[in-house]
């Protein structure tokens, strides 16, 4: 899987798990801060749509995973 597929997968789970946490409706819910996490998830992935800049595909690079789209 390449760094930017892995980016995506990533942003989806932690947005999910964030929702789930986050979320009173839940069966997994634990404080409604953790919607707080949700915005700074779609934050990143909006400014790395814009300046083509991304940090966790950085991180991924330097960890290994292979470049590509």
């Amino acid at each position: 899987m390449t760094s930017w597929k892995l980016v995506r997968v990533i942003a989806g789970f932690f947005i999910l798990l964030s929702l789930a946490l986050g979320m009173t409706e839940s069966p997994f819910f634990v404080s409604r801060y953790w919607l707080y996490f949700t915005a700074f998830v779609g934050i990143n992935l909006l400014q790395s749509g814009l300046t083509n800049w991304c940090l966790m595909e950085n991180i991924l690079r330097k960890l290994g995973v292979r470049a590509g789209c």
